[in-house]
């Protein structure tokens, strides 16, 4: 099934010439318009607020042609940007939406993006649930209806193509537990928020969301050769969080640190894996760090240590 992104705008910085970008599908139709007006003046955030809320593809194709110089070369950007998030099953080729032999995606990379949005960039997810912009004197609203018929329903994106049909990509928040559902090629608004809204009662009712491992705290010990200490705690960066059916109990960690860890040690240094699993099942690997950095020790702490790693 394809739908057809409009394109990628700057949500880090709100200028043109940042060096990070963004982009996120908006599914539009192609008379899908904020009604912006050729050489007069408007800010970004309105183009991005035109873009997500009025699914405006005249604001989209406006940002694309200001931060890359043509659409084409935009593609290019969200093709890269769609291989760093692990979206292996999309391809762009314009930012208006418009339909293309190779222009497409799968409900899987939808909740990668989706959940990327929300993860990297928390201080712009707010916009995806105004429910009315107004430019140039005319007021649109936002296609979700989810964010009245539902509170607990903060974004995201609505679509429709004649190819697509009526597509939804829906977040809520219940009891500090998100939840990301994807709906595509519904036959209209209606069964497409239906269909919705009864992913995520079932996720909500079937599911819980868990703190496997906290960032910062101490997972494992490990022996440092070379070193000013003989020893390094070691742990992940971030709070690891694992959505996994109600009930489940049989949730398991393991450690495997590197065998022979050598000084000098850097906080970003990868020294080991964490391993997270539920029977044969592996739900997370994640890399291990020094909680502190490790300096080399001294002349003679690295002439018995290197004495001693011969024999070891």
């Amino acid at each position: 099934m394809y739908l057809f992104p409009i394109g990628i705008v700057n949500l880090q910085r709100l200028s043109y010439t940042a060096n990070t970008y963004w982009f996120f599908p908006n599914f539009a139709l192609n008379f899908s318009r904020t009604f912006i007006e050729l050489g007069k003046p408007i800010s970004i955030q309105d183009l991005i607020m035109g873009m997500i809320v009025q699914s405006g593809n005249d604001a989209t194709i406006a940002l694309a042609e200001r931060i890359a110089g043509t659409e084409e070369t935009f593609a290019q950007m969200m093709n890269a940007n769609a291989k760093r998030l692990g979206m292996v099953g999309s391809h762009f080729e314009n930012s208006s939406g418009l339909p293309s032999p190779q222009h497409y995606t799968t409900s899987r990379d939808l909740s990668l993006l989706a959940n990327a949005m929300i993860r990297d960039y928390p201080q712009y997810y707010k916009w995806f649930s105004v429910r009315e912009f107004e430019h140039n004197g005319i007021k649109q609203q936002n296609r979700n209806g989810l964010l009245e018929k539902d509170p607990t329903v903060d974004g995201l994106k609505t679509g429709h193509t004649d190819s697509a049909g009526y597509c939804l990509v829906t977040s809520a928040l219940r009891d500090r537990m998100r939840l990301v559902s994807v709906v595509m090629g519904s036959t209209s608004m209606k069964a497409r928020e239906n269909a919705s809204t009864a992913l995520l009662n079932y996720g909500f009712t079937f599911y819980d969301t868990k703190l496997v491992a906290k960032g910062g705290a101490v997972l494992a010990t490990a022996r440092v050769w070379k070193a000013q200490i003989p020893s390094v705690d070691l742990g992940i960066k971030d709070d690891l969080y694992i959505t996994l059916p109600r009930g489940a109990s049989d949730v398991k960690t393991a450690t495997d640190v590197q065998p022979r860890l050598i000084a000098p040690l850097g906080l970003d240094t990868t020294v080991g894996t964490l391993h997270v699993s539920a029977g044969s099942q592996t739900l997370a690997t994640l890399p291990l760090h020094p909680l502190k950095n490790v300096s080399a020790g001294g002349w003679w702490r690295r002439l018995v240590d290197t004495i001693r790693l011969w024999f070891a």
